[in-house]
Order: structure tokens, then sequence, then C-alpha cells
């Protein structure tokens, strides 16, 4: 009888998937991402930079010996195909964790699906807070939430600008619109007033009527939360416009990757936006990163690259503290990693409401001179920031 036992053991333990084992001789991993569509520069970011952190992975051993192999799907920012994407990965292909996404619409139905299927899921770009405020056991958020976006961007009115009235525009997404109630929330607290708060629907052409609005209103500072076309269209219709203001603030997104400023030409002079990770900054491996994304792609990256790149090493150290790598124990792993990445420090924590959420610094880049300069807190700063800054009468 125990013979028998001893060899029913030694047949299940053999049929287990090699990759349970930490046998497999590649760990397959599918991310989705939007690929095409009005989302596809910051999928496409962030494509290059996971790629780049698996090359390095596997050129060090990969995890646990095996090779982490990467394919792509296109969700095309749409929630409906990102949820059917992962269905598949999970259901079909049995893929044990998931990575990826970047719209806060789409994360938001990967997140329902990962929690369903009791699937790990490791957000990279997604700040919609309600993600992480749902008692979810199963995901996990490396990228900081919305209402904290712009911590450094607020301490940055507090202490420089110093204005009474803002006018905020919005587009109606699930970004927009939570990024919009947390600087509300971050205004009442310095004691600055919200003149103007508008909404628009994403992939507008013209926004000089409600431009109009905001110029009539004459606020000290224009914030605006959008991506990367409507961020520089905005932009361009303020200075032809000719708005002025103490200053024209951007809530991150389009308005901190370098394609903002290829796109806007001087109507993005002197703009400062929220980010969340800077190539000027001292994290280490931030530097090497940028560097060589700049050499292979010819624009350093953005915070959302940073992010994607990190992902694969706190996923690898996540695995590497699994006892198995089964959805259960992949978790387990997520739960106790505490790393420092070329993104920042790493660690999930379960505090302000939210659960499974990484904390870390914002900081307040300026386009200055063309290119996008770290410019607060003023221990980052790769640039003094230029403040009071000129009118459009008295720029060239």
């Amino acid at each position: 009888m125990k013979r028998l036992t001893l060899i029913i053991l030694i047949a299940f333990t053999l049929s287990l998937s090699a990759s349970t084992l930490f046998a497999a001789e590649t760990f397959d991993l599918v991310i989705p991402l939007p690929l095409t569509g009005k989302q596809a520069k910051f999928g496409e970011i962030m494509k290059k930079s996971y790629e780049m952190a698996a090359e390095e992975i596997n050129a060090k051993g990969g995890i646990k010996k095996s090779k982490l192999v990467l394919s792509f799907e296109d969700s095309g920012a749409k929630p409906e195909t990102a949820r059917a994407i992962v269905e598949k990965l999970i259901d079909t292909k049995k893929q044990p964790v998931i990575v990826g996404e970047y719209t806060s619409s789409c994360a938001k139905a990967v997140a329902a699906v990962a929690e369903e299927r009791k699937t790990p899921y490791l957000i990279v770009a997604s700040a919609d807070d309600a993600i992480t405020q749902q008692n979810y056991k199963y995901v996990f958020r490396q990228n900081p939430v919305n209402s904290h976006y712009s911590d450094g961007l607020v301490d940055f009115f507090k202490n420089v600008v110093k204005p009474k009235t803002v006018a905020m525009l919005y587009e109606s997404t699930a970004f927009g619109t939570s990024g919009a109630e947390a600087m509300e929330k971050d205004a009442a607290k310095i004691g600055l007033k919200v003149i103007m708060s508008e909404k628009y629907e994403a992939g507008a052409v013209d926004f000089k009527p409600l431009l109009s609005k905001v110029k009539a209103a004459q606020p000290d500072v224009i914030y605006m939360i959008s991506y990367v076309m409507d961020a520089s269209l905005l932009m361009k219709q303020i200075k032809e416009l000719r708005i002025d203001a103490k200053l024209f603030a951007g809530g991150a997104a389009g308005f901190a990757i370098p394609e903002f400023i290829d796109n806007a030409k001087d109507a993005a002079d002197y703009v400062v936006t929220s980010t969340l990770w800077t190539p000027q900054l001292a994290y280490p491996g931030a530097k090497e990163y940028a560097e060589k994304y700049k050499k292979k792609y010819g624009d350093y990256p953005s915070y959302h690259g940073a992010s994607a790149y990190s992902a694969l090493f706190t996923l690898k150290a996540a695995m590497e503290k699994a006892k198995n790598w089964t959805p259960d124990g992949i978790r387990n792993g997520m739960k106790a990693v505490d790393i420092m990445t070329a993104f920042g420090p790493v660690r999930f924590e379960d505090k302000e409401g939210y659960q499974n959420q990484n904390f870390s610094d914002t900081f307040v880049l300026q386009v200055i001179k063309g290119e996008h300069e770290t410019v607060w807190p003023e221990k980052y700063a790769s640039k003094k920031y230029i403040y009071p800054i000129p009118t459009w009468r008295e720029r060239r």
C-alpha cells in the first residue's frame, strides 16, 4: 500500500506543469495593451519597455532559470476587448498572472475578471482610484493613484505659484473624472478656488467654445487632464486665443510624454505637468534605462514606459518569492514584494482605503527650451523652474 501511495505521489508530481515547479524552459507572458487607436502611443512606449526589461532579465538567467517570453495582444483601449483577451488568457491559456493595460477603463474590466478568476493582476499605468478600493485580493497596482498624481504639483502651486483661482478642463473618462475630483479636494486644502470645472469628450477637434469660457473666467491657473492629442490641441488653441494665466498645468498623461512637445510646438513652452517619474531621477537603473531607451528609439521614455519596464522586475521578484507558480502562489509572492526599481520603490500596502497599492513620490516637469525638465521638488530638479511665465505677447 505504501509502495502504491509513493508511486501515485511521484506520478502526480511529474504531472504538474513545469512552470509550477519552476522547471519550465520558458515562462510565456501575454500582455494586453492598446497598440492601435488613440492610445496606441502609450501602448508602444510600454511595449518597448517591457521588451527591454525581458531582454535584461533573460540575459541574467531569466526567472528561476526560465526564459521570459513576451507576446502582446491589442485591446485598442476598449474595455470589452481587454476583458475578452484576459478571459482567454486565464481560462484557455491558463496564464497564472496578468500584467498590463493602460487606460483606467480597461484596467477596471481586467481587474474584475482577474478577481473573479482568482488570478493576480499587476496594474502598471492605470490611475482611477476606485480600482484598488474594491477590497480585491488579487489586484495589485504599481503606479500611484489619481488622488496622489498631483501631490508634487499641488506643492508647487502652494510654494511657488500661490494662485487664488483655477479652471479645470478634463476628459470625460474614468481617468479624467477621478483626476478632476482629486484636484478639487487638493485645491480646497490649499485655499485654491475652483471657478470653473468642465468636462469634454476625448478626441474633440475644436476646444475654442470651451476655451472662450475659460478666457472670460480669467483663472490664475488652467489645469487640464487629457491624453496627448487633446493636450496638444488645447495648448495650441490657448495660444491662438491668447489666453493668459499665471500657469498652464497638466495632470500627467498626455502632457508628460515627448509627443506633447512634438505636437504642440512652442505652445508647450513653460507648461508644467504632474508626472510619476522622470529620466533625471537617481533611482537605481533609472538613468541607464532612460539612456538605453533614447539610444534605441530616439526619445526619452515617459513614466508609462518606466513603470512597464519596472513591472517585469516586480513580477520577477514576486515569482522568485512564490512557493509555486500557481495563481495563489504568485499572489502571495506579490504581497511579499519590497524592492527598489528604476521606477522607484515598490511595496504593496493596504492603507488610506486602498488595497495592494504601491505609494511613491510624484514630481513636476516643465517644458523648458523644448524639453521636459524636472523642476519640483527642488531636491530632484534638473533645471530651475521658470516662473512667472511670460504672456503670449511677451513671447517671440
